[in-house]
């Protein structure tokens, strides 16, 4: 491995991160907030520093459009730690102790939503917005912004892609990576103008509809107010943001066919898109029906909180229009099965993907139909195309690995916090990048500051993975890795 090559992105990821840094200290001075701005001005300039020392290692752009597999993932993966380490520092400067300041840091740019904040009324507006600015950063992610805005990575970034979006097939919109990223940021983009609008023909002010615009198309998921979407008190916007949530949740390349190159019928043709929305509407049914049952509210209500808190978690989001934790038992088990259910490929939800749950369906399918006919050949397609045989032995291997952390998480947490319910709703929801868990002291109203350290560290370390979807940390764990040349 080159490691000049590795330091040099890490260096030149953290010197534009220095730049973004500074957002939040035009924001402070518009809300009249000025003395808020030197924690982030100190952040920007602790990467600039940081940035230049990694780039001390020289690299040619040569050797930067030659970088490997094993480069692109170091490269990738430490990023996002200097990255999470970057943003931790402004929440220092609010008398939040270090393990808490990384995991507020890390759930935000991994967009999963989890909070260890408790007295919002603490924290002044900029950090809100701060807070809300490096989830919107994190759900498309910032290796794929540099690669679409800097002409260095213009040939590096298809390993770079790769590495921080490790989706179970290879898709892009245009013959050139670059272009391919410029098209999901203005997608991204565009999602997040219309949604503001949206937010404030319902009369949510400016900055609320911000600082949620920006936690719903990440699917993000921490709102400036401490009841959530809920403590708004108004349904059309809860409507505004199920709606985009959902449309966040869904493919970003296909929604590329469908809106901009007008190929309508792309949605009714993707069988991912179909199993996405076909789990989402069973669910909202079902929780709706269930919350009917007990006679809770009109129907129409339930159904609204049934699609909204389903769409949420589906998507990863973890945002809540109500307190879903004093629900039945058979509606938080449909809301558990939701954590499962994960958001489509090239989307910035969190989790194992429904392509992947397609694939696991059809080949348990084919190892079936192969015990009665052992002869038979059965190839496996998704989305109209043949699967190779290495891309399925990734899936299998990506969900093996998946539900081996989320065991051992689930484990050693239960032993410190001597709690099942924070145990397995904590592990699957920070390495799902879900957000609120299904426990009374993880819930939606709640906060993860409770928790012991340890714990926390534990949870740290499925966010971040869980974002990068294990692959470039499984990758680093592999001796070859290091002796690559």
């Amino acid at each position: 491995m080159r490691y000049n090559i590795v330091s040099n992105i890490i260096g030149s990821n953290l010197r534009y991160i220095s730049i973004i840094m500074l957002a939040p200290v035009i924001f402070s001075i518009l809300y009249r907030e000025p003395v808020h701005s030197f924690a982030f001005i100190c952040a920007s300039v602790i990467s600039v520093i940081l940035g230049f020392l990694f780039t001390l290692p020289k690299a040619s752009e040569k050797d930067i459009d030659s970088i490997k597999k094993p480069e692109a993932l170091c490269g990738v993966f430490f990023s996002w730690v200097f990255f999470a380490i970057i943003c931790a520092v402004p929440y220092l400067f609010y008398g939040i102790n270090i393990t808490n300041s990384l995991f507020e840091s890390v759930s935000g740019i991994t967009t999963t939503g989890a909070t260890i904040l408790q007295d919002f009324s603490l924290y002044p507006k900029t950090l809100f917005f701060y807070r809300a600015m490096t989830q919107w950063l994190g759900g498309m992610g910032i290796v794929v912004l540099f690669i679409a805005v800097l002409p260095k990575f213009a040939v590096a970034g298809r390993q770079m892609f790769s590495a921080e979006s490790p989706g179970p097939v290879e898709e892009k919109v245009t013959p050139r990576i670059r272009h391919t990223a410029s098209w999901l940021w203005g997608i991204y983009l565009g999602l997040t103008i219309v949604q503001i609008i949206a937010l404030k023909l319902c009369g949510m002010d400016f900055y609320n509809a911000l600082c949620n615009t920006l936690a719903t198309v990440s699917t993000g998921g921490l709102s400036p107010n401490p009841e959530s979407i809920m403590g708004y008190h108004n349904q059309k916007a809860v409507i505004v943001i199920g709606v985009f949530m959902f449309l966040s949740g869904a493919n970003f390349i296909l929604q590329y066919r469908v809106f901009i190159q007008r190929k309508w019928s792309a949605f009714i043709k993707s069988e991912e898109f179909l199993t996405y929305l076909g789990i989402t509407v069973f669910i909202s049914l079902s929780i709706a029906l269930f919350l009917q049952a007990k006679q809770e509210g009109s129907f129409l209500n339930n159904l609204i909180d049934g699609a909204f808190q389903t769409i949420s978690l589906i998507t990863t989001t973890g945002f809540a229009s109500c307190d879903f934790i004093k629900w039945g038992a058979d509606a938080k088990i449909m809301l558990f099965a939701a954590m499962f259910a994960s958001g489509c490929a090239a989307s910035t939800a969190g989790g194992i993907k429904i392509i992947r749950w397609i694939f696991l369906f059809k080949y348990l399918k084919r190892e079936v139909a192969k015990i009665i006919h052992p002869s038979a050949v059965y190839p496996i397609r998704l989305e109209n195309r043949p699967v190779p045989d290495d891309t399925g032995s990734q899936m299998i291997a990506f969900c093996i690995f998946y539900f081996f952390i989320f065991t051992l998480s689930s484990f050693v947490v239960a032993l410190l916090e001597k709690n099942p319910a924070i145990a397995i709703s904590g592990s699957i929801t920070t390495l799902g990048n879900i957000g609120p868990g299904l426990s009374a002291k993880i819930g939606p109203m709640a906060s993860f500051d409770p928790l012991c350290s340890v714990t926390k560290w534990i949870f740290i370390f499925n966010m971040l993975i869980g974002r990068l979807e294990l692959i470039p940390f499984l990758a680093l764990l592999h001796k070859d890795m290091w002796t690559s040349k």
